[in-house]
């Protein structure tokens, strides 16, 4: 699945997705921190990374439907696509969730609990991230060859 939004001949996609794992990966480290008696600041920080991981998220998220759109349908990078778009989505609704109960506490500070599911859907980003990486790097040839067999002008 080759990506159909560029600037300056280089994908987009792939380095919008790179900012919302790191953020969420911050997030997580810091809670981790704030649980292991560190600064309250840690949880606060911890939640101002998961906003901006939302942000990046739904601007990952645009990119690829993006993307998506421009692939034939039936073939197998449309379904995968769209599982993997699926996916992503999923995890941006958790982190929005651990968002909304952390807004709750006073100094929107995680608990044990939260942190759980935070380091879940941390995961859930990291295997999506993953598997969309393998689609376009190991399976884009043979996408394309399989697209280029199916062309009916």
């Amino acid at each position: 699945m080759e990506s159909r939004l560029r600037i300056a001949g280089q994908a987009v996609q792939p380095v919008l997705v790179m900012f919302p794992l790191g953020l969420f990966a911050m997030a997580v480290f810091f809670d981790i921190g704030n649980l292991l008696g560190g600064p309250d600041i840690l949880g606060a920080l911890a939640y101002w990374n998961i906003v901006a991981g939302l942000v990046g998220g739904i601007l990952a998220a645009l990119a690829t439907a993006i993307d998506v759109m421009f692939v034939r349908n039936g073939t197998p990078a449309k379904r995968i696509g769209v599982l993997q778009s699926l996916a992503n989505m999923g995890v941006l609704i958790l982190f929005a969730v651990i968002l909304m109960l952390r807004m709750r506490t006073p100094d929107r500070v995680a608990g044990g609990g939260l942190l759980a599911v935070e380091i879940l859907a941390l995961a859930g980003a990291v295997f999506g991230a993953w598997y969309g990486g393998e689609l376009v790097n190991r399976r884009a040839a043979t996408f394309a060859r399989a697209q280029a067999g199916n062309r009916s002008y």
